[in-house]
């Protein structure tokens, strides 16, 4: 068969009799051909890369994301470029995203969590495409994210509709819009049972703030819930409230966010609210694809997130409810 033919079966063309495919790709397995991507990319006068700017990758939620993304460009035939940054500021993410210029990725996926990032978004003239994941989705032309103000709202209101009426934020840093987002799906959820949120209490993501607050929420002796912004924090937070003697779900009911792999085994096992990894990072490629295209990239929908119910959380007890009224 002529190289053409070949081509076209390897590429995915529609065109192509059934007969041929298969015979091509019989011929493909016997021979354990590979195709050579650099030369197709030389031919087509394309990199075939697309770069990644990862930003807190010791944090459960950007490490799941970026992995995702990493293997949903390979899956697309794209080589994936990493740039990992162990500070973010405005010149820490100019650079990266200069370095992958040089280099000559076709588009970029940025895992932006903080302001910073969407910052530096803003400001680029790269003649790229840019596609942002996470972070202030209203702040960038094309985004892709799971929805947060619904998984904090999700979150809520399985406490209340446990019983439960004084629920305590735990919120990350308010500098990242995913913080923000989950501290208001709690606020809307809050008001939705006509109830004023108490104040929140802010932490920046690791299990140490968490613990610190637990402590503050262990004192809080009207407080029967808990609703952490991620799981971090709320594994911090357990461990509070057992130094301070408030038993779970007994006396506190927690609730996390991102579902670890190991919340089902903690004691007791968290309930969380779990994140589509895979499902967002597919969606980034496909949108940085589209634009690398040409094609008008669609808005994509957010992804939905998934309440995990485990036996941290429980009805407000008779005892629970003594014990707030020594407050």
């Amino acid at each position: 068969m002529s190289h053409q033919t070949v081509s076209r079966v390897i590429n995915g063309a529609p065109s192509i009799r059934r007969e041929t495919r298969e015979r091509v790709l019989e011929a493909i397995r016997r021979l354990d051909y590979r195709p050579n991507t650099a030369a197709r990319a030389l031919v087509r006068g394309r990199s075939g890369m697309i770069g990644i700017i990862g930003t807190a990758r010791t944090l459960f939620g950007p490490t799941s994301i970026h992995r995702s993304v990493e293997d949903a460009a390979r899956a697309a035939g794209y080589f994936a470029t990493s740039v990992s940054l162990s500070e973010v500021t405005v010149r820490a993410l100019s650079d990266a995203t200069e370095h992958l210029m040089r280099v000559g990725v076709e588009g970029v996926v940025m895992i932006a969590g903080n302001d910073e990032a969407l910052e530096v978004v803003r400001m680029t003239r790269s003649g790229v495409p840019f596609v942002v994941v996470e972070g202030d989705l209203s702040r960038a032309s094309v985004t892709v994210g799971v929805d947060q103000v619904l998984g904090a709202r999700m979150a809520t209101e399985h406490l209340l509709d446990l019983g439960h009426r004084e629920i305590v934020h735990v919120s990350g840093p308010l500098n990242w819009a995913e913080a923000r987002a989950r501290l208001e799906g709690w606020r809307q959820a809050m008001s939705a049972a006509g109830l004023r949120p108490p104040e929140p209490v802010e932490g920046d993501w690791r299990a140490h703030s968490g613990y610190v607050a637990g402590l503050r929420v262990g004192a809080m002796h009207r407080a029967t819930a808990v609703f952490a912004a991620n799981d971090q924090m709320a594994i911090g937070v357990l461990r509070a409230l057992h130094e301070r003697g408030r038993r779970v779900p007994q006396d506190v009911s927690v609730v996390g966010f991102d579902d670890v792999p190991e919340a089902p085994y903690l004691i007791p096992p968290l309930t969380t609210i779990q994140q589509d990894f895979d499902a967002v990072g597919r969606r980034a490629i496909t949108a940085v694809t589209q634009a690398i295209d040409d094609t008008v990239p669609q808005r994509l929908p957010l992804v939905i997130p998934k309440l995990v119910v485990r036996q941290s959380t429980a009805p407000p007890t008779s005892t629970s409810d003594v014990f707030s009224g020594a407050g």
